[in-house]
């Protein structure tokens, strides 16, 4: 992709995002992700009203009249986003792949974040990770996660999320908003999610299409293993074959949500060919 075409990609991004973050989550993002507590601000008049619990004592024997202390929320707050860049996030069969719905949802989490003036920063991971950008504020950072999340080649099309999130343990010693984006066809991490959790505050989105599901009966086909490459011819008119199909992505979802459940994490699903906006908003609320 040459420059050109990528700067295009990435303002068209920026805009549908940004919009999104300006005026459906911000507020949202503000409400639900709270600061690490309260720090004092100034000294004021006290109005009818106001908790009498807040009342400076010295400041109003001093002036003969009541003045309380006002308070605001210590925000500073930084958010990793964990994004998979495994081989299997180069599949769609509607009109997105799930690796662009998720070059979208993280977008709009880290400009709503840099509305809040939080800190963003991104891991990419295979089944080791890729790429570590540190967290930083401002509109600039922002667009060079949303320039690797389009361009950015991984080395490895497999998926480990378990070395991906020891990472994060090593690199993060202070609380993070950690949102995990994957289609988490993978398991062996519920030790490390464990940890994880008990010290950041985690979210997993899992992006998914619909036909990762079910295997529709197309008779045999030739099939190939996005993670390791691997051709085969696979009887779809066989019910056999289809049932087990079920049975593993079954597995592997209740895999997921059993293991973020038991560590305390939230969960979001989201299939490529539904709205993304609406998923992330009944989750913030439900939050909030």
């Amino acid at each position: 992709m040459d420059t050109k075409e990528l700067l295009k990609k990435v303002r068209k991004i920026e805009i549908k995002t940004r919009r999104l973050s300006d005026h459906i989550f911000g507020g949202e993002y503000h409400s639900t992700f709270k600061g690490r507590g309260m720090t004092f601000s100034e000294v004021r008049q006290y109005y009818y009203g106001d908790d009498v619990r807040n009342i400076d004592w010295n400041v109003t024997a001093r002036y003969n009249e009541p003045f309380v202390k006002v308070f605001e929320e210590e925000r500073e707050l930084t958010m990793m986003l964990m994004v998979d860049v495994s081989g299997s996030e180069l599949f769609g069969t509607t009109e997105q792949f799930k690796n662009e719905v998720v070059t979208e949802i993280a977008a709009t989490l880290a400009f709503s974040a840099t509305q809040n003036n939080d800190k963003i920063g991104l891991i990419l991971f295979s089944d080791h990770v890729e790429l570590y950008i540190p967290p930083k504020k401002g509109r600039s950072h922002v667009l060079r996660i949303i320039r690797e999340l389009i361009e950015f080649q991984p080395d490895s099309k497999k998926t480990n999320l378990a070395e991906a999130l020891k990472f994060l343990s090593n690199v993060m010693k202070k609380k993070a908003i950690v949102f995990i984006l994957s289609d988490f066809i993978v398991d062996d991490y519920e030790h490390t999610m464990k940890i994880v959790s008990g010290k950041h505050d985690v979210t997993g989105i899992r992006v998914y299409d619909r036909r990762e599901e079910s295997v529709p009966n197309l008779g045999v086909v030739q099939m190939e293993d996005e993670e390791t490459g691997e051709l085969m011819l696979v009887n779809t008119a066989s019910k056999k074959v289809r049932r087990n199909y079920e049975k593993f992505h079954r597995e592997k979802v209740s895999y997921f949500k059993d293991c973020f459940s038991r560590s305390g994490a939230g969960t979001i699903d989201c299939r490529v060919d539904e709205s993304y906006v609406k998923k992330l908003l009944g989750y913030f609320k439900q939050r909030g």
